[in-house]
């Protein structure tokens, strides 16, 4: 039988929300979460995040979904001004200690709300 236990970010401080300071990966990225060490099939993080922009106009979003050294895998997004959380990763799945990042071409505008569920069978 599956289990699956809902967790906060491990880049989140009690739950809250993330605020992207950076604008580029050379910053370095923000760091929004640490997925799971194993590499056994079967054990997962199941990541769901949200953003939101609080400039007033739109911002480039960039997650880098498993690490900076892999840019064929990074997702950009733009998140439109003042509205509301705007979902961006709905449940991808990873493991293996790989780290989800993220930077925005402004700083200190954008935050990511989430939580992963931890998934074993």
């Amino acid at each position: 039988m599956a289990n699956a236990y809902k967790r906060k970010l491990s880049g989140s401080t009690s739950g809250r929300p993330i605020l992207i300071t950076q604008t580029s990966t050379a910053g370095p990225a923000n760091t929004i979460h640490t997925s799971v060490a194993s590499i056994v099939d079967g054990t997962w993080d199941e990541i769901w995040l949200w953003a939101y922009n609080s400039h007033s106009s739109d911002v480039i979003l960039t997650i880098e979904f498993g690490g900076q050294d892999t840019p064929d895998q990074n997702i950009k997004i733009t998140i439109p001004f003042q509205a509301g959380l705007i979902p961006i990763i709905p449940g991808l799945i990873l493991q293996n200690e790989y780290i989800v990042k993220a930077f925005a071409e402004v700083g200190s505008v954008v935050t990511l709300s989430g939580f992963v569920n931890s998934i074993t069978d």
